[in-house]
């Protein structure tokens, strides 16, 4: 299955450049990748190959290797078994040591403890003797915890090879904020934050969550021959800029690792997104200036200057590293003019093209009208959080519009609730489920899926909700919702199932079934295993694989991407923003408040304790006074679009 990234439009010219231009604002050396899987596949290709050279120099000399736990290593734990099953190296002679486990562990680290993943993902599948595997698992009393921890410290210095993921305040194991460079292997108490974070691995429940950690330190990191640093996603994009350009900081735990002789931090492009060498390349090498990218650099640089773009001078251009652009397609004033009527023309109030209209400069073309429109969503709630506004304009004017609601949604609606729906229905001379619901909830086990019956309740919940919303829209319940149910999603936990040919199938038969004219999908790139994320790559594959079948029709259907609650596209990217007006902006919250389920307790809010209509609505008004600062005209609230194809 493919791996969804964006498509490049300009940038910097990194064919010949010298690797001390490329990193020359990098404290550690960081890479880039396209996504997880690549980089993950590097990274294995040069542990195999140390692996090999040091068993080559050293027979019978066992190679001691530190490896990470948590999600972000799945990818690399998957690639290195498969080298072992193709031979290409063993786990012969080589010593694995974990950095960290929760204490206590409060059954087999296997199955339920933090090295969870590196077990069933590696460990278990590759032939190594069971005497060189070294957890910090303490199943023993707190009185003794120090002098474990002083014996495992012992083990894991000096290791010849050491790889970690950095977490989204930049922690490197379970170093928290303020590091200390001169931590070693020790107990910590988890801080609230990250209790809350590792609750996801004990179905969301805080009360079984373990309250300490064993970690090794930012000192017995230190003493590793070489580091890897891994970081996946757009969650983790101002930690690596911290961990990547900025100053040691005990802020930034893994910053505290910069002046490690040996080290390399491998990203992908989401968390990417933040370094100087992809914000603003023109200050790092030469650049190819393609039309979009231009944009991208003038809206830098008046946010920069704190200028509207028509006010930006040539000294504005030079004293920025802008000069080149200024050789090669100046003067300024020129460059301005035509970026601000290209930023302009963005905004339209006809997301679905307006009829009989002049479109040359119009982001969607007046025919066909009416169009029909699909939109995909991955919850039962990310239509209307996420372009709401839009989807009420597209309604009012007309279109024939279709919403796909591609995942249940059901793990996100709390027992409470279905409780107090239960008990709706009995006050209303319904059938007394409660009792026998309240049985299903009591069944319920930590860290195993949910009871089927009790998941079909909640996904009921979310689907009358989703049906609420779009009725509120003026569109037939019945006909145009479509609530597809993707089997990836139903594992009953909130770890999914790997994607499949069979989400594809359903999303493809859709597809046929409406033969849209525009498509609308979530375009959030934040967490590489997410929902999100899966439900975008399943549908964009479903259109590659009807365009291979011969469905060429799909050659005229536009692909719209929509961000979500918490982030925003750049404004360099946009290529359709349609502004609200302020009854617009209430209507789209209204339209959130029919999902009850999900009112007032966010099931899972990260660090932001506010609700997602207040996302949405800050997120789209901020948008708007951007555009404002910019010198286009003022808006309550804007939806902007990235266009796909």
């Amino acid at each position: 299955m493919k791996h969804f990234t964006l498509p490049k439009d300009g940038g910097l010219i990194e064919k010949g450049l010298p690797k001390g231009v490329l990193h020359s604002k990098e404290s550690i050396v960081t890479e880039i990748f396209p996504d997880s899987t690549q980089a993950s596949l590097v990274i294995a290709e040069h542990l195999i190959e140390v692996i090999n050279n040091f068993k080559a120099a050293n027979p019978g000399k066992n190679f001691r290797l530190g490896l990470t736990t948590g999600a972000s290593p799945v990818s690399l734990y998957r690639w290195l078994w498969r080298f072992c099953t193709e031979g290409r190296f063993s786990f012969e002679n080589v010593e694995v040591y974990s950095i960290d486990e929760y204490y206590p562990v409060v059954a087999d680290p296997h199955t339920s403890g933090r090295n969870r993943n590196l077990f069933t993902e590696l460990l278990d599948k590759v032939e190594i003797d069971r005497n060189n595997i070294h957890i910090p698992y303490a199943d023993i009393p707190q009185e003794k915890i120090s002098e474990f921890c002083a014996e495992y410290e012992k083990k894991v210095r000096d290791l010849d090879f050491l790889i970690m993921g950095v977490g989204e305040l930049g922690q490197v194991g379970f170093n928290e904020t303020p590091a200390q460079g001169t931590s070693k292997t020790r107990c910590v108490r988890l801080s609230y934050k990250s209790r809350k974070r590792q609750a996801r691995n004990f179905a969301g429940d805080m009360s079984v969550t373990p309250e300490h950690c064993i970690t090794i330190g930012i000192n017995t990191m230190m003493s590793a021959k070489e580091i890897v640093l891994m970081s996946w996603g757009e969650a983790k994009a101002d930690a690596v800029k911290a961990v990547s350009e900025g100053p040691e900081n005990p802020s930034c735990p893994a910053s505290l690792l910069q002046k490690h002789p040996n080290i390399t931090l491998y990203v992908d492009e989401t968390a990417a997104s933040l370094l100087s060498r992809v914000t603003c390349p023109w200050v790092v090498g030469p650049c190819e200036w393609t039309p979009k990218f231009i944009r991208k650099a003038v809206v830098w640089l008046a946010q920069e200057v704190k200028k509207p773009i028509l006010k930006l001078t040539l000294n504005d251009y030079l004293e920025n590293y802008l000069g080149e652009l200024i050789e090669r397609h100046g003067p300024f004033d020129k460059i301005n003019i035509n970026v601000f009527n290209d930023l302009q023309h963005t905004i339209t109030g006809w997301p679905g093209g307006k009829p009989n209209a002049d479109d040359s400069t119009r982001p969607v073309k007046s025919n066909p009208f009416p169009k029909k429109v699909l939109i995909f969503s991955p919850h039962p709630d990310d239509d209307v959080i996420s372009m709401g506004g839009t989807f009420i304009r597209l309604a009012e004017q007309g279109h024939d519009v279709h919403v796909a609601y591609e995942t249940s949604g059901n793990v996100a609606v709390h027992d409470d609730v279905v409780l107090q729906m239960m008990d709706a229905a009995y006050q209303l001379g319904m059938a007394d489920k409660f009792a026998e619901v309240q049985a299903l909830v009591d069944s319920k086990v930590v860290g195993q899926p949910e009871p089927r019956q009790l998941l079909d309740i909640k996904g009921a919940i979310r689907r009358s909700e989703a049906r609420g919303a779009v009725r509120s829209f003026g569109l037939n319940d019945n006909t145009n919702a479509h609530f597809l149910n993707l089997p990836f999603y139903e594992s009953g936990g909130i770890k999914k199932n790997p994607r499949t040919q069979a989400d594809v199938d359903i999303i493809k038969a859709l597809i046929m079934q409406i033969k849209p004219d525009q498509i609308y999908m979530a375009g959030d790139l934040a967490d590489p295993h997410g929902t999100h994320r899966v439900c975008t790559e399943a549908a964009l594959e479903a259109v590659e694989q009807l365009k291979d079948e011969g469905q060429k029709w799909l050659d005229n259907t536009n692909i719209w991407l929509y961000r979500g609650a918490w982030m925003e596209w750049e404004l360099g990217r946009v290529d359709m923003a349609v502004p609200l007006s302020p009854d617009e902006l209430i209507k789209k919250r209204h339209a959130i408040f029919r999902h009850l389920s999900q009112k007032d307790i966010v099931p899972f809010p990260g660090d932001d304790p506010r609700e997602f209509w207040q996302r949405a609505e800050e997120r789209t008004q901020n948008t708007a006074r951007l555009y404002d600062e910019l010198g286009m005209a003022e808006y309550q609230a804007i939806e902007v679009f990235v266009k796909l194809c």
